[in-house]
């Protein structure tokens, strides 16, 4: 009984989150590229990776099915982080968590468009945080480092901890189970520093915390 409430109670997390995940979509013709976002603000503000949005014609998929032009506010090839824009508005925007007092064994949700497959979830939990981990794909970096399986259409998703609140940006990985997230103090920092974005307010209809 009790590992059925847990995971209906973690699917149900997963359903709310999938709310504010976006398809993102780069290129034209067979070159196209899809990854995914997150919406950070109701306006219309998407955060994802700079390596998803590439150089080409973006577009951005809605949970409602809503097709739109998007246009790259910022990107930082370097912290692999980019802030899109639709002209959207009332969406519906994601919880933000604390990345800075994850911990290792902390089960954590990477959400995206794995090969293609619409708001695919994958779980795993949290090897370490900082920018002194072993095996880091770039040095003098924050880092949340991830024992999960992040495939193709995850990267620029949302890695969620346990209550459904964003405590990372899906980025790359490094071997079969080890993924890589960007923590999401550092995509504020980013997201300050380039268009002045502020912290969006906690999501009233935010589900309480599964342990």
């Amino acid at each position: 009984m009790v590992l059925h409430e847990l995971n209906q109670g973690l699917a149900a997390v997963a359903d709310t989150a999938r709310r504010s995940l976006v398809r993102v979509n780069s290129g034209r013709g067979p070159m196209r590229g899809n990854g995914s976002g997150t919406i950070w603000q109701a306006d219309g503000l998407i955060v994802t990776n700079a390596h998803v949005v590439g150089r080409g014609a973006l577009s951005v998929t809605l949970p409602d099915g809503r097709n739109l032009p998007a246009r790259v506010l910022a990107a930082d090839a370097v912290l692999d982080l980019a802030a899109v824009m639709v002209e959207a508005s009332g969406l519906p925007t994601v919880t933000l968590g604390d990345s800075k007092r994850l911990q290792a064994g902390e089960i954590v949700f990477a959400m995206g468009y794995p090969y293609g497959v619409d708001g695919g979830s994958t779980g795993g939990v949290v090897i370490g945080t900082g920018a002194d981990l072993p095996e880091m794909p770039i040095n003098n970096r924050e880092w949340i480092a991830l024992s999960l399986h992040l495939r193709p259409g995850h990267s620029g998703g949302p890695l969620l901890d346990s209550a459904g609140r964003l405590v990372g940006i899906n980025t790359m990985i490094t071997g079969p189970n080890v993924g890589f997230a960007i923590p999401v103090h550092v995509v504020k920092r980013f997201l300050r520093a380039a268009i002045g974005a502020v912290e969006v307010p906690p999501n009233p209809n935010a589900r309480a915390a599964i342990y």
